[in-house]
């Protein structure tokens, strides 16, 4: 329904529409419009003519805002540039680090290699992916914008700073510190008020990791400047295992689902296997960092706690359905994941105990393992999700899949058994090794920026937005 209404000071007008109809318009009186459309007429009074514009008022329909261009599709979601530049930093990074540790090439950090290194496989590849994630997800659950179009880029445009601070070609000094310090509280932010407009209570609990990723990272960076706030591999370790706590909590929601969805078994979560879960998590997360700072009684508690949570990481995956997802690359990819951090766990207690197993295994277990084929495979699904396409893994990718597996088994497990049948044979074994690995890193996380590309920059193939 329209109506066609004009503001005129003066009396009674009569007025004529030149292409629809000729009607009197009566007491007109200066006034305010609402312009969605013109049109053009004559008015006549007395004898002069006046040319003014009519404005078409359309009663039924609420105060639009004004149009506004859409972003590019690269940032029309969080995830597809993260997720693009976690893909191109996973290829190139790793490389570099098995390039520096087989010369024995230092870094211009200020941190040792190794701390160097796990620093960035945290703070630059793990969080890229969860910004990717949360970014998306939260979106999802409030239905409010997180982050798009400039805002997207000046977020990403932070994390590339950081990355470029922290490259260890040059000493990143305060700025450097700085800069790699401010994107986990700008992420925060950009999840955190869409949560909070909604009231959306239960992923409080992200926000508030991010806020403790903050604070490990800035202990870090305290201690590669000498504060005596304990050593970096501590507040490095304690970061892991904060990632790990995103794992799964994530992973207990979705991996579950997905699988349900996708083959129709009947999957069980058993409550008080969750709430054991999370004890033992946290008592090994919590006498980890003890142990760091000298609280040597607590040895003991690491062991039995570490023990019981690679346990119960592993058991909760009895009602998931696993079996039915080995032809499935897209689930089977995460169910790999999810049992490497038991893996990892159990590895961790394991090398208190017996000197063939080292803390380094149970590191890459939970790294390589659990990190890289979850990321990769959460990567590949909500790409293709939330571009509207079918929830089916080009074939290529179950190599990348296969790939990563064998990087991580090679990394945590070939350093215990190799010294007895290769020390002599092969002196450089060890750097063969994590040479090996770190090529079938690359390789996999190469062949998903290369299948990924359009999926990621170019409009949903549903045209929605997103």
């Amino acid at each position: 329904m329209f109506q066609w209404e004009m503001w005129f000071s003066g009396g009674g007008v009569r007025a004529h529409f030149q292409d629809t109809c000729s009607r009197p318009v009566q007491n007109l009186r200066a006034g305010r419009l609402r312009r969605t459309g013109t049109q053009k007429l004559r008015v006549s009074r007395r004898s002069t003519d006046f040319e003014v514009s009519m404005v078409q008022i359309d009663l039924l329909a609420p105060d639009a805002p004004a149009a506004t261009r859409a972003p590019h599709p690269l940032w029309a979601c969080g995830f597809r540039p993260f997720f693009l530049v976690a893909a191109i930093f996973a290829v190139v990074a790793v490389p570099w680090w098995a390039t520096i540790f087989a010369r024995g090439l230092s870094v211009a950090t200020g941190w040792s290699a190794l701390s160097w290194h796990g620093h960035e496989m945290i703070f630059g590849f793990a969080l890229a992916v969860i910004a990717g994630f949360l970014l998306t997800a939260v979106q999802n659950w409030t239905k409010g914008v997180t982050a798009q179009g400039p805002w997207l880029m000046a977020l990403v445009a932070l994390w590339v700073a950081g990355r470029v601070a922290m490259s260890g070609v040059w000493e990143p000094g305060i700025l450097g510190a700085i800069l790699d310090l401010s994107f986990v509280p700008a992420l925060a932010v950009a999840i955190g008020r869409p949560l909070r407009a909604t009231k959306n209570r239960r992923n409080y609990a992200f926000v508030a990791m991010l806020g403790a990723l903050f604070v490990m990272n800035l202990l870090m960076h305290l201690a590669s400047l000498g504060a005596p706030v304990g050593g970096e591999r501590l507040w490095l370790l304690a970061s892991l295992d904060l990632v790990v706590v995103m794992m799964l909590v994530v992973g207990g929601r979705v991996i579950p689902m997905f699988t349900s969805n996708a083959t129709g078994v009947a999957v069980r979560k058993p409550t008080w296997l969750e709430k054991a879960l999370v004890t033992f998590v946290g008592l090994s997360i919590a006498s980890q960092i003890a142990l760091g700072l000298g609280a040597q009684s607590l040895r003991w508690v690491a062991i039995a706690s570490s023990a019981l949570a690679g346990v119960a990481v592993i058991a909760r995956m009895v009602g998931w359905g696993t079996r039915a997802t080995l032809k499935v690359p897209l689930l089977w990819v995460l169910h790999a994941g999810h049992a490497w951090i038991g893996v990892g766990f159990l590895l961790r207690a394991a090398a208190y105990l017996w000197p063939q197993v080292s803390s380094a295994m149970a590191t890459h277990a939970i790294t390589v393992g659990a990190v890289g084929m979850l990321t990769l495979g959460m990567m590949a699904r909500v790409a293709l999700g939330h571009t509207g396409r079918p929830l089916k893994a080009h074939a290529s990718l179950g190599w990348a899949f296969a790939l990563l597996g064998v990087a991580a088994l090679g990394r945590t497990f070939l350093p215990m058994i190799a010294p007895a049948l290769l020390a002599g044979a092969w002196p450089g074994y060890y750097v063969g090794f994590v040479s090996f690995s770190a090529a079938l890193w690359a390789v996999a996380f190469l062949i998903y920026a290369v299948v990924y590309l359009p999926v990621l920059t170019r409009p949903r193939v549903d045209g929605r937005p997103g």
